[in-house]
């Protein structure tokens, strides 16, 4: 392990000695002990390296990441520094009982001084948590003891299955099921609702496991949750919860924000999005208003960039691919944050609703704008008569907007005005969308439950609401609403089969749903495309084809994927992502840190986020262009290992995808 110390400041009188003692972690090599010293201006240094060494020590190495159900072999380097070690046993263990070794204890010979490297056969069992294992070498009256942590992590994506009934008063509701996905993994929750069924268990979910984290995917997993409290009742362990995810998505934040003051679609980058920027700030305030703090000057800067796009915006469109309605939609939600935090720019709400035609949407979030700063009759007659319905849409960029998100907006501005019949009208149109297994975007998700959070409030449930439930073959448990949405646990903890059964015990209509949720051990099997051709090829550094089910150890490749958009939708593709996850037994050589030759002539990404077993990639793909993107990889650890499904995809359009099977791979000794 690394040794990093630091000591001090420490005082010494002229003439004096002193003596400091340092332990430093299970430590090979040598290390080199600095000394400085300051008196009055003067300084002076001293350093020595020294080497440190025991007379029996052990290097065991492994992968960063395991997988459940891959074999492979422990690698253990062991080192005798003295003559009096004759030989060796060495011992492993796993301490979690998650690994099986094929034999736990060998002995070797030491005739002289020097090294000698074993190995250890083991598979991994379909668990997934912290593997601890623990290697321990005897011989010649010493005794030396390395432990390593491995994450054991389930690569393939979670999947959903969700059985639902609509259940009438004084009706029963029983079912029969099976946990989906690997033992560990699987999670099952009874959802019993007084609302229409909004399928909420799934949609936060869904919120929460999505994999990539632009700005506005992680603006999308915490907003709901301010608003959840509305919805449903949380216990203490839930709110705590929900506070941390939210403390830390506001800090996460401020790697996002520009030196303008904006907020940028990916961290690092200087370009300020701006419906990002709407968005993240509207969350950032709205989290404020609920006693959150904010980190130093982050919202002043997002006021101050706010009011300078406000005020240049003269409704020309700047850039190309924006709709009018988009262009609108923006600056309107610009003008609805800087009065959410009152300080409204009057002059361009003004300037915007005089624009000759201005577009449903962006009329609805201006009225709600000018709710906020206080001008309710000017609200009221922008919306007077105003349709409360979008025509069906899907945007890939610029506003990530849909049809259905804009239709959540207006419900939101519905309930501001205190229109509660009109609102609940437009929650009759968006539950059933939510409630279906229908793919929708973050954008799309986040901002319909926010909205339906505020809509719900604290408006008074019809006190005839209860219901009685019975997991398996326990208790029967009474339940009388006090929140429109109750979720409770249903233990999974085998895959055996398991039954439950709700009553309706109230005069009302109750909603049921239980979502099933779990990652399977062996992912997707199968090749499929949709609007988007992709190509997936391993090749040696010299660009020759290989086969990548046996590769020997130590070699190198890469990965090579290219994809093509071949214009059937006539349209090109914004903010694309690629996902490719490796076998824990390939090691990533990654290009921004070394002069990797397999990477060389890769396409330019927009962003790029490259972890220990996986490389994400994010770019746009022009009609009728295509994209190669390379991985140079390395076969590491001998063993049987599992290559996930590759994956590219549009983030907000899910008619445009691509993926390929998953299979098993070896890496074979020398």
């Amino acid at each position: 392990k690394p040794v990093v110390l630091h000591l001090g400041p420490f005082f010494l009188e002229k003439g004096k000695k002193a003596r400091h003692e340092l332990t430093i972690p299970n430590y090979v090599g040598s290390v080199r002990t600095m000394v400085v010293a300051s008196d009055k201006g003067a300084y002076g240094i001293a350093e020595k390296t020294t080497p440190v060494r025991k007379a029996l020590m052990v290097l065991p190495t492994l992968p960063r990441v395991l997988s459940p159900g891959e074999e492979l072999l422990l690698p253990i380097s062991v080192f005798v520094m003295e003559n009096k070690v004759k030989e060796a046993t060495i011992t492993v263990e796993e301490v979690n009982n998650f690994v099986t070794f094929s034999n736990t204890s060998q002995i070797l010979k030491f005739p002289q001084i020097g090294d000698k490297s074993t190995n250890f056969s083991m598979k991994i069992k379909n668990v997934q948590g912290v593997a601890k294992f623990k290697i321990t070498a005897k011989g010649g009256g010493e005794t030396t003891v390395e432990e390593i942590e491995v994450q054991i992590r389930n690569p393939n994506p979670y999947i959903t299955n969700i059985l639902s009934e609509n259940i009438e008063a004084s009706k029963n509701w029983s079912k029969t099921f099976l946990p989906v996905g690997m033992n560990g993994t699987n999670k099952a929750i009874l959802e019993i609702s007084t609302l229409p069924a909004i399928n909420l268990t799934s949609r936060l979910q869904y919120l929460v496991q999505y994999p990539h984290g632009c700005l506005e995917q992680l603006t999308s997993a915490v907003f709901p949750q301010l608003f959840l409290n509305k919805l449903l009742k949380l216990e203490e362990d839930r709110k705590k919860e929900i506070a941390q995810n939210v403390t830390a998505a506001i800090d996460k934040l401020r790697s996002f924000q520009t030196d303008a003051g904006g907020f940028s679609y990916w961290r690092g980058d200087q370009q300020a999005n701006y419906w990002g920027t709407n968005y993240a700030g509207h969350f950032l305030l709205e989290a404020r208003k609920l006693g959150y703090t904010m980190p130093p000057n982050i919202l002043d800067r997002f006021l101050k960039y706010q009011q300078k796009v406000a005020q240049k915006w003269d409704g020309s469109l700047e850039n190309a691919g924006w709709s009018i309605e988009s262009h609108e939609l923006t600056q309107a939600y610009r003008l609805y944050t800087l009065a959410l935090a009152k300080q409204p720019e009057l002059g361009a709400m003004n300037r915007l609703r005089e624009q000759k035609k201005i577009g449903t949407a962006a009329r609805w979030r201006l009225a709600a704008a000018y709710l906020l700063a206080g001008k309710t009759e000017i609200a009221q007659d922008l919306v007077k008569n105003l349709s409360t319905s979008v025509t069906p849409y899907t945007e890939m960029s610029y506003s990530y907007g849909s049809d259905i998100r804009d239709e959540a907006m207006i419900l939101e501005t519905q309930t501001m005005l205190g229109n509660r019949k009109a609102a609940g009208e437009i929650l009759q149109q968006i539950a059933p969308k939510l409630a279906s297994e229908t793919w929708y975007s973050t954008q799309t998700v986040a901002y319909s439950l926010l909205a339906i959070g505020k809509f719900v409030g604290d408006a008074k449930l019809d006190a005839k609401s209860s219901c009685n439930y019975q997991l398996g073959g326990g208790q029967t448990t009474e339940l009388t609403f006090t929140n429109p949405v109750v979720l409770i646990d249903v233990p999974v903890e085998t895959n055996n089969i398991r039954k439950i059964n709700v009553k309706n015990t109230g005069n009302g209509m109750l909603f049921a749903r239980l979502v099933l949720t779990g990652q399977p051990l062996v992912g997707d099997q199968t090749s499929a495309s949709r609007n988007l051709s992709m190509d997936i090829s391993f090749k040696t550094l010299k660009g020759e084809k290989l086969d990548p089910t046996s590769l020997p150890q130590s070699k190198d490749f890469m990965a090579e994927v290219t994809v093509y958009n071949a214009g059937s939708k006539g349209i090109d593709y914004k903010e694309m992502a690629l996902t490719q996850i490796f076998p824990s037994g390939w090691e990533i050589h990654n290009a921004r840190m070394n002069n990797v030759q397999g990477a060389a002539n890769s396409s330019i990404p927009t962003y790029q986020d490259i972890r220990d077993d996986r490389v994400s990639t994010y770019f746009n793909l022009p009609k009728g262009g295509k994209q190669t993107y390379r991985v140079q990889l390395n076969a590491a650890y001998v063993g049987k290992y599992y290559l996930p499904t590759t994956v590219c995809e549009a983030m907000y359009d899910n008619t445009i995808h691509a993926h390929s099977p998953g299979k098993w791979v070896s890496v074979t000794g020398k």
